[in-house]
């Protein structure tokens, strides 16, 4: 499955826009709602089976190779950076090598993981994709990358929690594979939410509280009025902006968005459990890649959860597995509970 960081609906306003200085941009965003489409219809490689447990092999080094597409649309694009290789000078490429090392950082040190489908995965990257694209997405095997359109975005690897967060789409796509759509696809999105923002709090060594919570922090200009695309401390206030609208997402159930656009609200109805995990970082306190990051990580690799998962047993799920790692009635297991509780989900 391609998943993408900019939602449809925002791109769909995008693309409604006349105004002359964002009808480029407005052609753009049409042309990649059309791409999205079309990879997500016909996906050139099959998706592996998910990896049965989170622990298969010993963690090693990286092995990235970051690709320039030069504004084509064609992967990989050309090699410019390998493995240990000297930085390029280009910004872009630069950080999608430094954020696929984080990414792989997080996961080898704090929870054993090697490399993406936990058996030693080449991280591939590719930049400079497409002409104004507002994107970046994982299409099943790589990182892509767009340049943005420099009205509204930024290029999209200026945001570690960008590159976190498209990655953990394969870490889920190896081990819960979880369906792309409705609730379970809602899970998908806040997993990789949860992860990217756990990527960017460890490599700047922040604690639960001195945290943004922010996805995509950076991205957009100065012309826009928000500070990301999602937040996860507090669901629906990341942007407020006459081109772009207000952020859509719930912070509990009290306020679920039932539609079909977006499959479903994938990336509309992640901000419940989003929220649901920084309560339970907040409530504990210091790292949240301790802890609450083992207790969603454990979740996500423990092969309980079917394709279809919902809220509730996704909820269900975590507290047995803060219950597994550090007992019934533990801090852990009682952070759990009154998270899940706040956001209006039932045990």
């Amino acid at each position: 499955m391609i998943c993408s960081i900019i939602p449809p609906y925002m791109l769909r306003r995008l693309a409604a826009q006349n105004e002359p200085r964002l009808r480029i941009i407005a052609r753009a965003a049409k042309e990649s709602l059309l791409q999205i489409k079309s990879l997500q219809a016909v996906r050139a490689l099959p998706v592996p089976a998910p990896v049965p447990t989170a622990r298969q092999a010993k963690p090693g080094p990286p092995k990235r190779t970051i690709y320039d597409a030069e504004s084509a649309e064609v992967l990989p694009g050309k090699l410019v950076r390998k493995e240990g290789g000297a930085a390029t000078g280009d910004a872009a490429a630069d950080e999608a090598y430094d954020g696929l090392g984080e990414t792989h950082r997080l996961y080898a040190e704090v929870f054993s993981r090697n490399s993406i489908d936990g058996v030693g995965l080449k991280l591939d990257a590719t930049v400079h994709y497409g002409q104004l694209y507002d994107n970046a997405f994982w299409n099943g095997s790589q990182m892509v990358f767009g340049d943005g359109d420099g009205e509204i975005f930024q290029r999209f690897t200026k945001s570690l929690s960008v590159i976190g967060h498209e990655l953990a789409h394969g870490v889920t796509q190896y081990t819960a594979a979880l369906a792309y759509r409705n609730q379970a696809g809602a899970l998908n999105e806040s997993m990789s939410d949860v992860f990217g923002v756990l990527v960017e709090q460890h490599a700047k060594k922040q604690s639960a509280a001195e945290a943004s919570w922010l996805i995509g922090e950076g991205l957009f200009t100065d012309a826009v009025q928000g500070a990301a695309l999602r937040s996860m401390k507090a669901p629906g206030t990341a942007y407020d902006d006459d081109v772009l609208g207000k952020d859509p997402q719930p912070d509990s159930m009290d306020t679920y968005v039932r539609t079909t656009a977006d499959n479903g609200g994938v990336h509309i109805n992640s901000g419940i459990p989003n929220r649901a995990f920084s309560i339970v970082a907040l409530e504990l306190g210091g790292n949240a890649w301790e802890a609450p990051g083992q207790i969603w990580y454990n979740t996500l690799a423990s092969g309980s959860l079917p394709a279809t998962c919902t809220f509730r047993r996704f909820a269900k799920a975590t507290a047995a597995s803060a219950e597994e790692l550090f007992g019934a009635g533990s801090s852990e297991h009682d952070a759990v509970l009154k998270a899940w509780e706040t956001v209006k989900v039932k045990l």
